[in-house]
């Protein structure tokens, strides 16, 4: 009877050591399940969980183009340094919201500057102020308003453009001029319904002419990095995605008008599964633009 129950017991714990490592082995990729790859001139892209990450790798330091979350930002930092010892420069943020600055934190006496426009500034105090959760905040010790800002890190010059209002009131580009790469933030949201904050000053009609600002200021070989994209593969692309998410947003607003004309309710607007002539747009989040292009156009009209 013994043996017999040592035999059962010990058959349930090579099975339960087998589930264990099997379970080990699935779960392992949640924790490192992110890229580090590199695009061109010694810049890169990370992802993992929010906004992407831009980062240049210069021998006179290295350069970071948002944060994400508290979480994730580390890891970042972990494969950065695995580059060399170089000081962090600058912690670039394209605009205040939580999946792109939360992460700001984790670079607290690390990054020597935090770098965001003006409006981006004020926007992440603000929120966390009414979060409650200052204390967990990175604030940017620089900022700078609609004339853009500057630098050189090495042989690498960065510029910062503000065009207005699109995604948020505060959303800069920032450009790697010699390895002609744009970090566009989330004013690009890659074949995936966007989020538009009308809470802190989204305006959709002015993103439309940021975004024919943007394809004005940059040429047909720049290399743009999108906040977000429906294909986790497509976070990066060329001046022609910037025209079809432009022509997304008119569409978006052209639908809703003639939504409202028709005699429309909001809740009839709001049944809407895709966006006419715009139809590449998909996910969830549907009804966050139809929201905000009512809220816009019936706005305007009273």
């Amino acid at each position: 009877m013994q043996r017999k129950q040592f035999i059962q017991q010990s058959a349930f714990a090579l099975a339960m050591l087998s589930l264990y490592r099997s379970n080990l082995f699935a779960k392992a990729p949640l924790f490192r399940a992110y890229q580090f790859k590199p695009l061109r001139n010694d810049i890169g892209v990370f992802t993992e969980q929010g906004g992407t990450i831009a980062w240049l790798n210069n021998p006179n330091g290295f350069v970071v183009v948002d944060a994400q979350f508290p979480a994730t930002a580390p890891h970042v930092i972990e494969e950065l340094k695995k580059l060399g010892e170089k000081p962090f420069r600058y912690l670039l943020n394209t605009h205040h919201h939580g999946d792109h600055t939360g992460g700001n934190i984790a670079f607290k006496g690390l990054a020597e500057h935090v770098v965001a426009h003006q409006h981006s500034l004020a926007n992440q105090k603000l929120t966390a102020e009414k979060a409650n959760n200052l204390d967990k905040q990175l604030l940017p010790d620089m900022s700078f308003g609609n004339n853009g800002w500057n630098t050189k890190v090495g042989k690498e010059k960065i510029t910062a453009h503000y065009f207005g209002a699109g995604h948020t009131n505060g959303d800069a580009i920032y450009h790697f001029e010699n390895a002609n790469i744009a970090h566009v933030g989330d004013l690009v949201f890659n074949r995936r319904f966007p989020f538009i904050d009308t809470a802190n000053g989204a305006d959709i009609t002015s993103w439309i002419v940021v975004l024919e600002k943007t394809m004005k200021q940059f040429d047909k070989d720049t290399l743009f990095v999108f906040g977000h994209s429906l294909d986790p593969e497509k976070i990066t692309g060329n001046k022609e995605d910037l025209k079809a998410f432009q022509h997304y947003l008119q569409s978006l607003l052209a639908f809703v008008g003639n939504e409202i004309k028709a005699g429309k309710s909001k809740d009839d607007i709001l049944k809407a599964t895709t966006i006419p002539n715009a139809p590449e747009w998909q996910g969830d989040g549907i009804a966050r633009s139809l929201n905000a292009a009512y809220a816009e156009l019936t706005m305007v009209k009273s």
